[in-house]
């Protein structure tokens, strides 16, 4: 049975664990996704490129400002939200409550219909107001996962991006092969 999953896009850098995010996801679940406007100039400087999602069988691709889509409401039963990357201004969004788009506004559904909600923050370093805002949202049950490297068995940028999805899967409760547990036996 597939699952349903949104997977929203801000302006921070990172957009390529989004973009792999959805890949991994589409491919047995259906995917809500949503690219702000600012996460399409970051990608052209980290990708090279624009990035989009086209409508597909499993990919359905929302602009942030269409708030009338299905997930701005409670009555669309999603599995789970994932903002990858989240930028500070979208973080500050969602934790003050402040819907004023697509992103901010299926992310504070999330909340009140209490259901999963993950946040991977994209900041160095974090202000007192940065960590202010993910304490809130924490202690409202949103998951909080920075995309940290681990050093121990990555030596590619995309075995790095593929460790930071198989972190945020095992926050939805999904099987993945993305990355090897620590064995200190090895």
């Amino acid at each position: 049975m597939s699952m349903k999953y949104i997977v929203a896009l801000t302006g921070a850098s990172g957009v390529l664990i989004g973009k792999r995010l959805v890949e991994i996801l589409s491919k047995e679940n259906v995917v809500y996704t949503i690219i702000s406007e600012r996460a399409k100039k970051i990608a052209k400087y980290e990708l090279g490129q624009e990035i989009a999602f086209s409508n597909t069988e499993n990919i359905v691709a929302c602009d942030e400002d269409e708030i009338d889509r299905c997930i701005a409401s409670g009555t669309c039963k999603v599995d789970g939200m994932v903002v990858a990357p989240c930028s500070m201004k979208t973080l500050s969004a969602i934790s003050n409550g402040y819907s004023d788009n697509l992103i901010t506004r299926a992310a504070d559904v999330c909340i009140k219909e209490k259901r999963k909600l993950i946040i991977v923050p994209r900041e160095v370093p974090l202000s007192q107001i940065h960590l202010e805002n993910l304490l809130k949202l924490s202690k409202m049950g949103v998951d909080i996962v920075p995309p940290l490297v681990q050093f121990y068995s990555a030596e590619t940028r995309e075995q790095i991006i593929d460790y930071i999805c198989g972190k945020i899967l095992d926050r939805l409760g999904l099987k993945h092969d993305l990355y090897k547990e620590w064995d200190p036996g090895q």
